[in-house]
């Protein structure tokens, strides 16, 4: 059976854009990025707002195809085979602004429906992701989300954009963590219930 789950990486104090909108500091390094793309081979579909969705849709015109190598900039390996990953997936984005995809494999909807999630997850091949900390918080306000892998940065930015919404309890069971060299850590929990 499918599953919904929010990947988010985010500072130790829980933001995911810091208060002047970068996330830079977030960038994951090589040993991170391979892990990432292990966790997203069984992802399906990708649910996105309309502001990660147009920072994500870089990957769609990520060459592929070429043979990288640091010297003449062509993309690293671990990146070039996240765009084989992202490529692959259908992805609906949750806009009232945007008049088209830019991307392929992608359908606009106009407003987030719970019900029409569910049904998704439920008739999903693949687990479906949930990107960005607006959009998760409606679906993990709707009890949707399955599973969550937290990625913590070792940073404090002191304000931005929070990774989880305020006001919703939710009981988790850790399944699993790991440290990386850079002192990212892991976490990955499945949703038990409500407390």
């Amino acid at each position: 059976m499918a599953r919904l789950i929010y990947t988010a990486i985010m500072s130790l104090d829980g933001y995911v854009v810091d208060a002047d909108g970068r996330f830079d500091w977030a960038v994951p390094d090589e040993e991170v990025h391979a892990f990432v793309n292990d966790l997203e081979r069984t992802i399906g579909t990708y649910l996105y707002g309309r502001r990660l969705y147009e920072v994500m849709a870089a990957w769609e015109t990520m060459p592929v195809g070429s043979r990288p190598g640091d010297a003449d900039g062509d993309p690293r390996p671990v990146m070039l085979d996240y765009a084989r990953i992202w490529q692959a997936a259908d992805k609906v984005v949750y806009s009232t602004t945007l008049g088209g995809a830019s991307t392929a494999r992608t359908r606009i909807e106009p407003t987030f429906d719970p019900d029409a999630v569910r049904q998704l997850v439920a008739s999903a091949e693949g687990d479906v992701s949930i990107g960005g900390p607006t959009l998760a918080g409606h679906a993990i306000r709707a009890g949707l989300v399955d599973e969550y892998h937290l990625f913590l940065t070792p940073v404090v930015v002191g304000g931005g954009v929070r990774s989880l919404p305020d006001g919703v309890r939710v009981r988790l069971e850790l399944l699993g963590e790991r440290r990386f060299g850079s002192g990212v850590v892991h976490l990955h929990h499945r949703v038990t219930g409500a407390p």
